[in-house]
């Protein structure tokens, strides 16, 4: 159950990117379904223009690369990833974080509303992850994240 909840709150996070990104998705009800299953964290944060609409060829072209890497890293890992051991030897829990970080460095050069969003984000996260199940610092993270801008 405490799985089930906290990978409910991790995807949370696509609400809110839909909701920004719907006015920039074109066609009827099939198609539109269909390019919102493009809509991943990296390419959304590229696509995003914050002077103007959201750049829907760049958010399909950015997430094409993202999905054959995905779907081969996957089957390499079926197929072969008892082959490379104890993963953890290679330092690989490192990444998420700094993807994220890459992601944010873009927004921070907006404002220093940008940079208040972040800092406060920060703080909520880091204080709640020695606490709480894995997804909730990241999901309390964004409402700090609001309240900074907010503020």
């Amino acid at each position: 159950m405490a799985a089930i909840i906290a990978a409910v709150l991790v995807n949370a996070r696509f609400a809110p990117l839909s909701v920004a990104l719907a006015s920039a998705v074109k066609g009827g009800r099939i198609r539109r379904a269909f390019e919102a299953q493009l809509n991943v964290d990296a390419s959304w944060a590229v696509a995003n223009r914050a002077e103007g609409p959201f750049d829907r060829e760049l958010m399909i072209g950015s997430t094409l690369p993202q999905l054959v890497a995905w779907v081969g890293g996957t089957i390499v890992g079926v197929f072969a990833g008892d082959a490379i051991g104890d993963p953890d030897r290679f330092g690989l829990d490192v990444i998420f974080p700094a993807f994220f970080l890459g992601l944010l460095i873009e927004e921070l050069r907006r404002g220093r509303a940008q940079v208040e969003a972040a800092a406060m984000a920060c703080v909520v996260a880091v204080a709640l992850i020695p606490f709480t199940p894995p997804g909730i610092p990241i999901i309390a993270s964004c409402l700090g994240a609001l309240v900074g801008l907010r503020r």
